[in-house]
């Protein structure tokens, strides 16, 4: 399956705030939207053409892809099992795409992005409820434990991840024993608990026509 292997920052820039997935730089005076605040592109300093009602659907859809890193399938199939479930449809995507493993570990401030976390999944370094999982989509449980390795507590990553915690605003909903490296899903957030600038209803209208 691909992914997109390009510069992150141009997708900062393209959706014109920080979606932080370039870890500390994202929060030092390096970030691209510092430097350029304009799109990418040689006509991104030119005058913008107006945005359609579409154009701004597609905006947040795309801004929402970027921030959690999800392809455009996955995306899909995520609003499918928002739409066949009860509740509110674009506060439900939202919840699904929070409670990923990889967005876990993020929020839990064991990694210092997402694209990170992804690959700390994937390589074998964390664990629910003591079983390794290497699969970055998991749908984490209310009650379920994640676990660092014990010898991948010691990475450098990691190390600085967790020594500057405080950046990644873990949520309420989340709990974490730095001792221990271990943190738990208390229970699924509530929209006005999920810090991402997206307006998930103009998602919700993209996909429904």
């Amino acid at each position: 399956m691909g992914r997109y292997t390009g510069s992150v920052c141009r997708l900062c820039r393209r959706e014109g705030i920080r979606l932080y997935l370039k870890g500390d730089r994202c929060y030092s005076d390096k970030c691209a939207i510092e430097r350029r605040s304009y799109p990418p592109g040689e006509h991104g300093q030119g005058r913008r053409p107006k945005v359609t009602p579409y154009g701004q659907q597609l905006r947040e859809k795309q801004k929402a892809r970027r921030i959690y890193g999800v392809l455009e399938r996955q995306f899909r199939n995520y609003f499918k099992r928002a739409a066949a479930r009860q509740g509110v449809t674009g506060e439900v995507l939202l919840q699904l795409l929070e409670t990923r493993l990889d967005n876990i570990v993020y929020r839990l401030g064991i990694a210092p992005s997402r694209n990170a976390s992804r690959q700390l999944v994937l390589h074998g370094h964390i664990f629910v409820n003591g079983r390794r999982v290497d699969i970055p989509s998991y749908s984490v449980k209310v009650g379920e434990t994640v676990t660092v390795k014990a010898k991948s507590s010691k990475l450098d990553l990691v190390k600085e991840a967790v020594a500057n915690r405080r950046r990644t605003e873990m949520q309420s909903w989340l709990d974490f024993d730095e001792g221990t490296m271990t943190g738990a899903l208390l229970q699924i957030p509530a929209r006005d608990e999920i810090p991402v600038p997206v307006q998930e209803q103009l998602i919700v209208e993209l996909y429904s026509k």
